[in-house]
């Protein structure tokens, strides 16, 4: 049952009760010689016994339906509210003359100003974590990352690469005939193409590691460079330059990191899109690409990456998205919130 519903329900409850009240006094002002007389008995020129239950049933339920229809509208206020905290956006600013409705949006302001604290806090502490553990391992970490970066590509990678030239060198010198054995041929082709990529993908984690001082635009636009360089997958890019702090800038460049590593491993993609900007106080991320895309749900159960991906987003205060349809390519969102008082922290 719906609040008007209810509301007149309510309010055709009280009508009888006022009416029985009404005519209780109307008939000790005025007795009745008996019940015919009902009949005779006349209100504005009508009998009584039509036009005062008539006219209190009316004015029941017009109280109820209007009074109905404002405690629906004062709920739906707060299921806004709610909402908009949901998504961490800023409430509107409501005055209530009821001091139950009052109380219910202080709390909700009050729940609103402790998420605030919350996220403040987190991105504190992500930037901490980030300097620190950036200062502590950095010098022991970056020699051995290049080492084998360089060691891979230097041998295996070089190796992969003319194991590829050679391949298409068969193939490219045998007849046009499908036989089983050029069809053999080419998935051997496709097999060293697709190890190259698994290779590329493993130097991307080696190398860069962090941001090295860098912003994050500069970063961003280096590594997809970089990679524009040693795929031939068609690489767009849009990226604005946003100050941001030290832990977001390298939770948001690792997951991009993952995000990219993943496309040439799996996605089978041609092209990649990469959007970095800032709307309405959120720090926006999105990486796009045409591949053959995956099932969600499997994702989210039995992927390590993408479970680090989120939990990377949830250190920092944002939000994680992913879009994927079979065949029809994958897109995934970080939505971080932007702090007024985000200088304050560094």
């Amino acid at each position: 049952m719906s609040i008007i519903q209810r509301q007149i329900l309510i309010g055709a409850i009280f009508t009888i009760i006022v009416f029985i009240l009404f005519s209780v006094l109307f008939f000790i002002a005025f007795p009745l010689e008996g019940w015919d007389s009902l009949w005779e008995q006349k209100v504005l020129d009508l009998p009584f016994i039509y036009i005062v239950p008539s006219i209190c049933m009316l004015v029941g339920v017009c109280f109820g339906f209007f009074s109905g229809w404002f405690w629906k509208k004062q709920i739906q206020s707060i299921t806004t509210a709610v909402r908009e905290l949901e998504k961490s956006r800023t409430l509107p600013v409501e005055r209530h003359t009821f001091p139950e409705i009052h109380e219910i949006w202080s709390r909700i302001e009050k729940v609103q100003k402790q998420m605030m604290e919350q996220t403040k806090l987190s991105q504190k502490l992500a930037n901490e974590k980030a300097e620190d553990n950036e200062k502590i391992i950095q010098e022991m970490v970056a020699q051995e990352r290049n080492r084998l970066a360089r060691e891979l590509h230097d041998s295996v990678s070089q190796q992969l690469f003319a194991a590829s030239m050679m391949m298409s060198a068969i193939t490219e010198s045998r007849s046009l005939s499908e036989t089983l054995e050029t069809k053999q041929l080419k998935l051997i082709e496709e097999t060293i193409h697709q190890s190259q990529l698994e290779m590329r993908a493993l130097l991307l984690h080696l190398r860069p590691a962090a941001l090295k001082g860098k912003s994050l635009q500069e970063g961003v636009k280096e590594l997809l460079v970089e990679l524009m360089q040693k795929v031939t997958m068609n690489i767009k890019w849009k990226v604005e330059p946003i100050p941001l702090d030290k832990g977001v800038e390298d939770h948001l460049f690792r997951i991009l990191q993952e995000s990219v590593s993943n496309t040439l491993r799996h996605a089978k993609a041609t092209n990649l899109d990469v959007l970095l900007i800032k709307r309405d106080d959120f720090v926006i991320m999105r990486i796009s690409d045409d591949g053959i895309g995956f099932e969600i749900d499997e994702e989210k159960t039995g992927s390590y990456g993408m479970q680090t991906m989120r939990e990377r987003a949830v250190e920092i205060g944002g939000t994680l998205k992913v879009v994927s349809l079979k065949n029809k390519g994958t897109r995934l969102e970080v939505k971080v919130p932007v702090l007024a008082i985000e200088g304050d922290l560094k």
